[in-house]
């Protein structure tokens, strides 16, 4: 039985692990051919090789989201082999820590280098190749650090609220185009981007932290990252067909409160 991607090319970013990696595992299955990018080269191919013995199709590209001659190389490359990008999802982050008295330059500008720029970078190439088609879909990973406030997290509060701005702008711009722009807001998802900021929250312990953290969210328990790889899919194939410029909040309950 064909997959809901058969035969599309997806680009994953941030693909090395977590959220990244259970996408485009789960987008392979489900029929595509998967460009595995991920800062980290290593993890990148470890991800297309767990692709490639389930039986998918994979290709590993090392790149800095930030960088538009990386982000530039890493499509053409995949033009090159497959032809086209069907699927993009903006996945690749960072986090932060510190309030505004206390963030330093520094934090702010990684933030909004890989979380915001990265994410404009990345769509501007791909929504080249998608609007030449007449149809695309990207998928851009916010995070409720955009739509509620919480302590601590300046920078990475900013430029995920970034994120969701420029998903909305895209969506008027693209849609009569044929793309649809969408954005994902997880609640906290335990990968291991999180475990320093457990630990931080938890003064030093992660596992007080962690107890902090579940407490906030009213389905008792943290996200995984499967779960917010199915919502990927599920905007990334027609399924989603009517839904663009949408901020999909998958975050147990966390923001009803």
């Amino acid at each position: 039985m064909a997959g809901k991607l058969n035969g599309q090319v997806a680009v994953v970013t941030g693909a090395g692990s977590g959220i990244g990696r259970a996408a485009a595992a789960l987008f392979a299955r489900e029929g595509a051919t998967v460009a595995v990018v991920d800062l980290v080269a290593d993890a990148a191919m470890e991800t297309a090789e767990l692709i490639a013995e389930a039986g998918g199709r994979a290709l590993a590209v090392k790149a800095d989201v930030s960088d538009m001659t990386q982000v530039g190389a890493a499509f053409q490359k995949v033009m090159d082999d497959y032809g086209r990008v069907d699927v993009l999802y903006n996945n690749a982050g960072v986090n932060s820590s510190g309030s505004v008295i206390d963030a330093s330059e520094d934090d702010w500008d990684r933030c909004f280098a890989v979380n915001a720029r990265g994410t404009f970078v990345c769509s501007q190439v791909a929504a080249r190749s998608m609007v030449a088609a007449g149809r695309g879909s990207i998928i851009n990973q916010g995070s409720v650090a955009a739509v509620v406030g919480i302590a601590n997290f300046a920078s990475y509060c900013a430029s995920k609220g970034a994120v969701v701005a420029l998903t909305r702008s895209m969506s008027v711009d693209l849609a009569p185009r044929g793309v649809r722009v969408n954005v994902i807001c997880p609640g906290t998802v335990y990968t291991p981007l999180m475990e320093p900021m457990l630990t931080a929250r938890g003064g030093g312990d992660m596992a007080a932290g962690l107890a902090l953290t579940v407490a906030k969210y009213p389905i008792g328990r943290l996200g995984t990252p499967e779960e917010i790889a199915a919502v990927a899919l599920f905007l990334a194939c027609d399924d989603s067909s009517f839904l663009t410029g949408s901020v999909i909040t998958a975050d147990g309950g966390m923001t009803s409160q």
